[in-house]
C-alpha cells in the first residue's frame, strides 16, 4: 500500500516522499532509513481512491468543472474548487489526486489516464484534443450535451419498461396464489362432494395441486436458475451486451440498432468536432457499441484508412440507412461531418422515441388484457364445477 510521508531531511529541509509499505509503522520505519524523519504519515490518495466505495458520476463532475471553468478559474482551481466543496469519499480523492498530478506538472489527459476505472478512454480523448485547442470548456460542455441525450433515450426506456415489468409482476404473483392457494382447495371440496369436473378444470386441479405440494422445490429452482442467469451475464457480459440480448426480442431488435447507431454518430460527431482525427475517432468508441456493431465498424475502419470515404464504407457495412447517408455525403463535401453526424444521431433518437411512446401505448393494455384473461380464465374454471352443481340441482 502506498504511504505519503512529509519527513525532514538531515539538513532539516521538508521532503515529501510515496512509500509502498504495508502499514502506517511499516512506511514510517522505511523513512527512517532512508534517512527521514517523518513529519506527517498518510495513506496516498491512489490507495484512498482504489478502496473507496462511493459513487463516482462523471457527467455530474463534468459539469461541475464546467461551470467553475466558464466563471473564470484555472482548471487547478476548479479542481480545487471540487475538492474543497464534496464530502470525503470517492469524488473529493478524485478531485484531490487530480490537482496533486497537475501540480506535478502533468497535463490533464495524463492525469485522466492514470484512473481509468473512472475515466473512460473517449472521455481522456475528449480533453486531449481540447488540450490542443485550449479549448476545455468546449470539449466538456459537448460532453455533458452528449450525456444528457444519450441518459433522455435510456429513460424514457427505463420508464416505458418499468410499468409493464410491474404488471408482469403482479399478474405473475396473482396466479401463482390463485394455482398455490385457492385452487387446492376448491380441488379437495370437489373430490369431497364426488362429482366429475370438466377436462379444462381437472388439469388446472392437477396443476394447483402440483404446484402446492412441490412449492419449495419451485422456488428452489426459480433462485437455481437466476443466480445461474446472473452468473452467465458475469461472464459474458465483456462479449455480449445488453443491447444484444434485446435484439432477441422480436419487433425490438430493430430499434436497439437504431439506439446504437445514434450513439455511435454522436459520440464520433463529438470527438470530430474536439479536433480528434476521423479514424482514431472510430477506434475510440468501439468499446460503447454492441457486438455486431463493433464488428461492422473494424471492418470499416481500414477501408476509410485507406482513402475511401466514410459514408461509402459505412454503407458497405451496413452501418447507416439513406436518410444519414444523405447527410454524411453532404458533411463530407462541406467538411462539416461532425456536425452532420450530430444530426443524424438526433435523426435516429426521433424514431427510437417514437417507438417507445407506440410500445407505451401498445405494451400497456395488451398485457392488462392477457393478464384479465388468465386470471379470469382460473376463477371461471374454479366456479364451472359449482355452476354444473346449480344447474343439476335446478
Amino acid at each position: 500500500m502506498l504511504y505519503e510521508i512529509r519527513a525532514l531531511t538531515a539538513d532539516n529541509r521538508i521532503q515529501s516522499v510515496v512509500l509502498d509499505a504495508q502499514d502506517e509503522a511499516a512506511a514510517r520505519r522505511a523513512a527512517n532509513e532512508l534517512a527521514l524523519k517523518p513529519l506527517t504519515v498518510r495513506q496516498s490518495i491512489t490507495a484512498r481512491i482504489s478502496r473507496s466505495r462511493g459513487r463516482f458520476s462523471l457527467e455530474v463532475f463534468s459539469q461541475e468543472l464546467l461551470t467553475l471553468l466558464e466563471a473564470g478559474l484555472s482548471i487547478v482551481e476548479g479542481l480545487e474548487s471540487l475538492e474543497e466543496k464534496s464530502s470525503p469519499g470517492t469524488a473529493r480523492d478524485i478531485a484531490a489526486q487530480l490537482t496533486l498530478s497537475l501540480r506535478q506538472g502533468k497535463r490533464l489527459s495524463q492525469a485522466l489516464g492514470a484512473l481509468p476505472e473512472y475515466f473512460p478512454p473517449l472521455y481522456i480523448g475528449i480533453v486531449q484534443a481540447a488540450e490542443t485547442t485550449s479549448d476545455l470548456p468546449g470539449a466538456l460542455a459537448r460532453y455533458v450535451e452528449f450525456e444528457q441525450r444519450l441518459g433522455q433515450v435510456r429513460s424514457k426506456a427505463v420508464s416505458a419498461a418499468i410499468y409493464p415489468v410491474v404488471l408482469l409482476i403482479v399478474g405473475g404473483g396473482v396466479t401463482l396464489f390463485l394455482l398455490g392457494y385457492v385452487v387446492p382447495r376448491f380441488a379437495q371440496v370437489y373430490e369431497e362432494s364426488g362429482r366429475s369436473m370438466s377436462w379444462l378444470s381437472s388439469i388446472m386441479m392437477s396443476w394447483g395441486r402440483l404446484i402446492a405440494g412441490n412449492g419449495q422445490w419451485l422456488l428452489a429452482a426459480l433462485m437455481f436458475l437466476l443466480i445461474v442467469a446472473v452468473a452467465l451475464w458475469h461472464m459474458a457480459k465483456d462479449r455480449v451486451s445488453a443491447s444484444d440480448l434485446l435484439r432477441l426480442i422480436p419487433g425490438v431488435s430493430s430499434q436497439v440498432r437504431l439506439f446504437e447507431l445514434s450513439r455511435l454518430y454522436m459520440t464520433v460527431g463529438l470527438l470530430l468536432q474536439g479536433g480528434i482525427p476521423l479514424v482514431r475517432a472510430l477506434q475510440l468508441v468501439e468499446a460503447t457499441v454492441g457486438v455486431d456493431v463493433r464488428r461492422r465498424l473494424r471492418r470499416a475502419v481500414p477501408r476509410i484508412s485507406a482513402g475511401e470515404s466514410f459514408s461509402s464504407a459505412l454503407q458497405i457495412e451496413e452501418l447507416a440507412s439513406d436518410v444519414p447517408l444523405r447527410l454524411f455525403r453532404v458533411g463530407e463535401r462541406a467538411g462539416t461531418l461532425g456536425a452532420m453526424l450530430i444530426k443524424a444521431a438526433r435523426y435516429y433518437d426521433t424514431e427510437v422515441t417514437k417507438f417507445i411512446d407506440r410500445f407505451t401505448r401498445t405494451a400497456e393494455p395488451v398485457l392488462m388484457a392477457a393478464i384479465g384473461i388468465v386470471v379470469g380464465g382460473i376463477v371461471v374454471l374454479l366456479y364451472m364445477p359449482i355452476f354444473e352443481l346449480a344447474g343439476s340441482l335446478q
